[in-house]
Parts: C-alpha cells; structure tokens; sequence
C-alpha cells in the first residue's frame, strides 16, 4: 500500500501543476480587481483583536503604551457605524445631532473620549488601518500617548460596503 502511494504521488503531483490557474480579473486601471470581504458575525472578536494587536504594534513603535479593548467603547463604535449607514456618509456626528462625546456617554463610558476613526469602503479592517496609519489626524487618534482603551466595531451592509468606527479613550 505504501508502495503504491509512493508511486502515485508524484503522479498526482504532476498532474496538479498541469491545472491551469485562472489569472487575476483587472479593472479598468489594469490593477487586480479585489475580492468581496465579507464579514460573518462569527469573525467579531478575530476581527477586534487582529485590530487592537495591530494598533499596538503601530503604538509600540510610536513609543505608546498598549491599549485595551472596551465593551462601551465597542458599542458606542457599533452604533455609530450603523448609524452612519442608515445616513449614507461617513462623518463624526450620529443621525440625531450626537456628538462622539455624546455617543460614549450613552453607553456608560466613564473615561474621556480621546479620538475617533472612520471609514466606508470596501476595505479589510487592516487595509483600513493602514490608511488610517498614512494620514497623520487618524494616526495620531491611533498613537496618542494618553490612549488606554479602544473601541472597534463596523457595520456591513448586503452589498459588502463596511462602515467602520474606532474609538480611543483614557
């Protein structure tokens, strides 16, 4: 029986190299198209900690303390971001007039608010890290020494456009 798995498997193997492999679909601008990243609610909590570990190591560098995750802060996060899809634009202040600052008192934050991210894309929450970390308003909210917590949450909508929120506190 070894025998014959011994000579069936670079067979196999050979065969599997043959099998041409589809190239990337381009857009218009000739660059590889991306793929849809969907979000099941089952990724939560892999999704905030590759977030708060990935902060923290731009925070490490920078010099900064590591942050924490914060249940207030989350939902506060988790609200906005479906807030801000229900308005269908990405900007600091909820549907009813509030305020970051409003928003994390009503979830019993006790802390003081420090800074606020947001995006709407399409974007995996690390590239959007990444374009957070490249301009320097949204770095700083990343790497403020003050920071001690953090709140990481989004909001999909079915055509795969995310809405995401980070919030740091002391």
């Amino acid at each position: 029986m070894n025998r014959r798995f011994a000579l069936m498997l670079p067979f196999a193997l050979v065969v599997a190299a043959c099998t041409p492999v589809a190239p990337p679909r381009l857009g218009s601008d000739g660059k590889p198209l991306s793929k849809l990243y969907r979000i099941n609610d089952a990724d939560t909590a892999a999704i905030q900690f590759r977030m708060l570990d990935s902060v923290n190591a731009l925070r490490q560098a920078a010099g900064a303390v590591p942050l924490q995750l914060n249940a207030e802060l989350n939902a506060a996060a988790a609200t906005h971001s479906r807030d801000m899809s229900v308005q269908n634009r990405p900007w600091h202040f909820g549907s009813d007039g509030s305020s970051p600052i409003d928003r994390v008192r009503r979830v019993g934050y006790t802390g003081k608010l420090l800074g606020e991210n947001i995006s709407e894309t399409f974007e995996t929450e690390l590239e959007t890290l990444a374009a957070w970390s490249n301009e320097p308003s949204t770095r700083n909210v990343l790497t403020d020494p003050k920071a001690r917590q953090l709140g990481f949450a989004w909001f999909q909508e079915p055509n795969g456009k995310i809405w995401w929120t980070l919030i740091t506190g002391t």
